[in-house]
């Protein structure tokens, strides 16, 4: 389960930098087009789908790898048992948050599917693509904090930004 779990925070991590190449080339196009008088419809709106998939689909790649900002001021200056009984009360908090964040992800991307709706830029994409990235995102990053948790209740300890995965 470890295996697998870490292949999937690790290829959002991978789908998250190819959305930042996305960001990259749109931005490229945009500006090269500009300079040979030649407009792309829609390539502004693409560079935010990219920019929005990048963020989300990072979220549980970048937690699990201890990227994520932690506030360890209060976390350092208690005891052992009051340190993990925090961690895990923020761990819950969290998970309870990011259950409600994936919730309403996906039920916005089902809503935009349903009622057709589109981007308002000259592009019309429907939105329901772009917000995938977003359900997905929510989703690994729920999964990865719920994984956390577990892992938390078992004493094992939090990842720091230089620790592997076993």
């Amino acid at each position: 389960m470890r295996r697998l779990l870490d292949t999937l925070y690790g290829a959002a991590g991978l789908l998250a930098g190819l959305c930042m190449i996305g960001v990259l080339i749109s931005v490229l196009i945009s500006i090269i087009g500009r300079q040979i008088d030649w407009h792309v419809a829609g390539i502004d709106a693409y560079a935010g789908y990219f920019m929005a998939g990048a963020g989300f689909l990072a979220l549980a790649s970048t937690f699990k790898h201890g990227e994520h900002i932690r506030v360890t001021l209060l976390l350092n200056s208690l005891a052992a048992r009051g340190n993990r009984r925090l961690d895990i009360f923020a761990l819950c908090a969290g998970t309870l948050l990011a259950a409600a964040f994936a919730f309403f992800s996906i039920k916005l991307m089902l809503d935009s599917h349903t009622y057709n709706d589109v981007s308002t830029s000259n592009d019309a994409t429907p939105l329901w693509i772009p917000q995938i990235s977003m359900a997905v995102g929510t989703v690994l990053f729920l999964v990865s904090l719920v994984d956390e948790l577990i892992r938390r209740l078992h004493g094992l300890p939090a990842p720091t930004s230089h620790q592997t995965h076993e």
